[in-house]
């Protein structure tokens, strides 16, 4: 530590450091436009000028190193004057159209010239024009005459999402920040350049014109999508959400999120919203209340009970519901005494285990990492934020490697990749774990036949120290998970490395926590969706596309006497019997547990659209017109309340002894013909897929031709 006097103060900062750092440590600000503390120094807007005494001119702060002893003065007439004429410089070219901005109001440039600009401008030429540039369906570069050079967009692609899709052409007053060969911005975490641009150069294509800064309200919430639990604020006009963006939360999701987190908002505002109960009858949907709805499935229910038994009846849940809407579909379930409840819809085995699969460790720890080996996972569509946070791991030397189906692009080098099908997944690992046994002369917990692949990788996790197994979405669902899940816990034993599963869906771990998996005698997803039921109850899902019944699903759901559909949207509707609105992460309050199981509660931004409900009242009150009892709750915190009590604890996480990776599962490396099914990144849940702008992206095109990305 050294220590510099900086306006009069003593501060003590950590030997090359810079300025920069030394002044947000005091709390000191420093005006800057290209300067993030996510970014690597570029030190070219010169806007952070600082007086440094006995240099001969004033200083950049962001790329100076603090020296012992150093003076440094940021108010003295030196510092201001300089910041001052960079502000002029800036301002030349710069186009006044503040009034019709959709930065106006958030711009960093407009809040620094009012401090440090001019009442007038001394330029008299002609300011300069850049023509627009269509870069795709999220991001808008109408208006690039704005752009101020800072680079930030450029940075962030080739540090953070891992691909350069930006770069600045030319030179002088021709520079320009553009894609190259007519390309557009495709990264599945592009939309944060919007947030990064101190101007109003990148914009939100769809926020684009829609409404003003100032007349947004800013409600925090948690991302419903995949198993991140993204801290969101979501911005609302008029009871409407009108735009999302990241809540900084530095063990979650640092100050980024993924597009999906950021543009699905468009479906909540869709011409697909249900907004009223429905019943069908002679073939043709027709709107009811709530009262006559209720009724009809509470009688439907009572009725399949009576002629077939309770385990005639049966709950296909999503792992995207809240942690109280999950337990209350259990606990409907289990009241009319069945226990044919399940979460797991895209899975190909159903082992009965004790504990949540989990990730193993904190979500901040991925970016520590030294060594990795990911197995079926397409990491960098599937988790877009881990992906970010392992490729931070990787620029500081974390040996990367995969066992996958084929190869993809993570934007990151990928030391070792053992390619293979799904169905030789298991041989792939057994292969790993013999390399690792013949390196440390023991027994190999199978037979294998290691190559230079399976032998690199071996070194790999016994070298570092901070290393990890991880588990994706395609060895979740594969035909032999608990075979792949024990490979991994002895590789895992072997190496001192950390096992985890990645998790699907923002709720994966909380829904295994209350038990929305059958219970002893109970039927799992796959048999249920096998036409066997007389009355099936979907919350939240569109088994067509959310389970690994895929299109088959609709043909053996048609068989059931009854199918009640509770969605945000119309869902189902060609073999459901009865729609029941209820309300989307904006419309309800809940709980998510996320894959490093951090309970994470939000509220209502918005009030519900029509007659949507809440889906834990609408359990509720069904539960009540069944007779059954432990139904009283008044709110989603006399629920978690419940949970507490029964089986959590009062804390921000679940407790340790319910998170569990341990397998005792004997180990069947014959190859298995199933292949895993798998969402797209666009495609996940019923709220992304009805998000317009989201499926246009390349990305939603590839999925729809069949093309892994």
């Amino acid at each position: 530590m050294i220590e510099i006097e900086l306006d009069g103060k003593k501060v003590e900062i950590t030997e090359g450091s810079m300025i920069m750092h030394a002044a947000d440590k005091a709390g000191t600000y420093i005006p800057h436009f290209c300067y993030h503390k996510k970014l690597s120094i570029a030190a070219n807007c010169r806007m952070c000028l600082v007086d440094v005494e006995k240099a001969p001119k004033p200083m950049p702060a962001c790329a100076t190193p603090v020296t012992q002893g150093m003076i440094v003065r940021t108010k003295s007439d030196k510092a201001i004057k300089a910041q001052q004429s960079v502000m002029e410089f800036l301002l030349i070219n710069h186009p006044l159209d503040c009034p019709i901005c959709d930065q106006g109001g958030e711009c960093q440039l407009q809040d620094l010239a009012v401090g440090y600009g001019g009442s007038s401008s001394r330029y008299e030429e002609e300011k300069r024009v850049v023509f627009h540039k269509d870069v795709g369906p999220l991001i808008s570069m109408e208006e690039m005459s704005r752009c101020i050079h800072c680079t930030r967009c450029v940075r962030f692609g080739q540090e953070v999402a891992g691909i350069m899709e930006l770069g600045m052409s030319h030179r002088g007053e021709h520079a320009e920040i553009e894609t190259f060969v007519g390309s557009s911005v495709d990264s599945e975490l592009s939309g944060n350049m919007i947030d990064l641009c101190p101007v109003g150069a990148l914009t939100s294509k769809p926020f684009r014109y829609s409404a003003r800064t100032w007349e947004l309200s800013r409600r925090k919430s948690v991302s419903p999508h995949d198993s991140t639990g993204a801290n969101l604020i979501v911005q609302v006009k008029n009871s409407k959400v009108m735009r999302v963006v990241p809540l900084e939360n530095e063990a979650v999701n640092e100050c980024w999120i993924a597009d999906r987190d950021r543009f699905s908002y468009e479906a909540l505002n869709s011409d697909e919203r249900l907004s009223k109960p429905m019943l069908k009858q002679g073939g043709v949907w027709k709107e009811v209340d709530w009262q006559t709805a209720l009724e009809y499935v509470a009688n439907g229910l009572k009725q399949v009970k009576a002629e077939r038994g309770a385990n005639a009846i049966g709950a296909l849940v999503s792992p995207h519901s809240t942690l109280e809407e999950l337990f209350l579909a259990g606990a409907l379930v289990r009241g009319l005494g069945s226990e044919n409840i399940d979460y797991r819809l895209r899975n190909a085995e159903f082992t009965a285990s004790e504990g949540a699969r989990w990730l193993g460790m904190p979500i901040a720890s991925l970016s520590q990492l030294q060594r990795v080996l990911v197995v079926g996972s397409n990491l960098r569509k599937d988790h877009p934020l881990f992906a970010q946070r392992i490729r931070q791991a990787a620029r500081h030397g974390c040996v990367v490697s995969e066992v996958n189906a084929s190869a993809s692009d993570w934007a990151m080098p990928v030391a070792n990749a053992l390619l293979t099908p799904a169905g030789a997944w298991v041989q792939a690992l057994a292969d790993v774990a013999a390399a690792i046994a013949l390196e440390k002369s023991i027994p190999a917990p199978v037979q294998g036949n290691p190559d230079d692949v399976a032998k690199a990788i071996a070194r790999s996790l016994l070298g570092g120290d901070r290393k990890a197994v991880l588990l994706g979405n395609g060895a979740a669902h594969h035909a032999q998970a608990s075979s792949l899940l024990a490979l991994a816990n002895w590789i895992g034993m072997q190496t001192g490395a950390t096992v985890g599963y990645l998790t699907e869906a923002a709720n994966t771990v909380g829904a295994q926590v209350v038990d929305a998996q059958p219970g002893q005698g109970g039927l799992n997803a796959a048999q249920m969706l096998g036409g066997v039921l007389g009355a099936v109850i979907l919350l939240n899902n569109e088994p067509e596309f959310d389970s690994a019944a895929g299109a088959s699903a609709a043909a053996a759901l048609g068989k059931a006497g009854m199918v009640v559909t509770l969605s945000p949207f119309k869902a189902n509707m060609a073999f459901s019997d009865v729609l029941l609105p209820i309300a989307p992460f904006t419309e309800t309050s809940g709980t998510f547990v996320n894959a490093e199981g951090r309970m994470q509660g939000f509220h209502a931004v918005v009030k519900p659209l029509g007659e949507t409900r809440p889906a834990w009242k609408v359990l509720r009150v069904l539960a009540n017109l069944l007779g059954l009892p432990g139904f009283d709750f008044e709110s989603t915190q006399d629920v978690l309340a419940h949970l507490r009590c029964a089986s959590l604890a009062d804390a921000s996480h679940v407790p340790a002894e319910k998170l569990n990776n341990a397998m005792e599962a004997s180990i069947q490396v014959g190859a298995s013909g199933v292949e895993p099914v798998t969402a797209g990144i666009y495609q996940l849940d019923g709220i992304v897929r009805r998000a317009a702008s989201l499926q246009i992206t390349a990305d939603a095109r590839r999925a729809r031709e069949g093309v892994t990305a």
